[in-house]
């Protein structure tokens, strides 16, 4: 049986400490599911990248880093705000899973009252990695490059996303 590992995230971007959770958790179990959550919001200072644009950024940086495609489900699922249902919403979005991977406690709490198996991930310099400190950084004009894989840069610049930011922050107040 494949033992499945499932991270949850709105990866606006998809960063190093993201990958470093990846690979953490391929450590531990045959295939990652990664939902990208948030799945409908775009365009906002807090979620400015669309869907179609995490899930390529994602692939991409996971082919950069050699890690199999082959191991890796890349979900997007959307915010159903009735925490009740949330977990169920998940599961039907996603194949099986016997693991779920995340520090976030409300997440911790629907899954462990839903009988899953719940483990902490290790931050990775979370100070400088936070999807947060990469978008304050684009909005400032800041070194943001080093934060994100390659192609994670590479596709940020070739849909102008520092520029969609500064824009949302002109009329976008989160």
């Amino acid at each position: 049986m494949v033992k499945r590992g499932l991270i949850i995230g709105r990866f606006q971007p998809f960063h190093k400490g993201h990958l470093y959770v990846v690979k953490h958790v391929l450590e531990e179990v045959d295939e990652v599911v990664i939902v990208v959550g948030s799945a409908q919001y775009s365009h906002r200072l807090d979620n400015p990248f669309t869907v179609g644009e995490r899930l390529l950024m994602i692939r991409q940086a996971l082919q950069e880093a050699q890690i199999p495609l082959s191991k890796c489900w890349l979900i997007p699922v959307p915010d159903l705000h009735v925490h009740m249902l949330w977990v169920s919403q998940v599961i039907g979005y996603t194949p099986k899973f016997q693991i779920i991977y995340t520090n976030e406690p409300l997440t911790k709490r629907l899954f462990e009252e839903a009988g899953f198996n719940v483990k902490p991930i290790p931050f990775h310099k979370r100070k400088i990695y936070s999807a947060t400190e990469i978008r304050n950084r684009m909005l400032n004009g800041k070194n943001w490059k080093t934060l994100v894989p390659r192609a994670v840069a590479r596709n940020i610049e070739k849909i102008s996303g520092v520029k969609r930011i500064q824009e949302l922050a002109k009329t976008d107040k989160v």
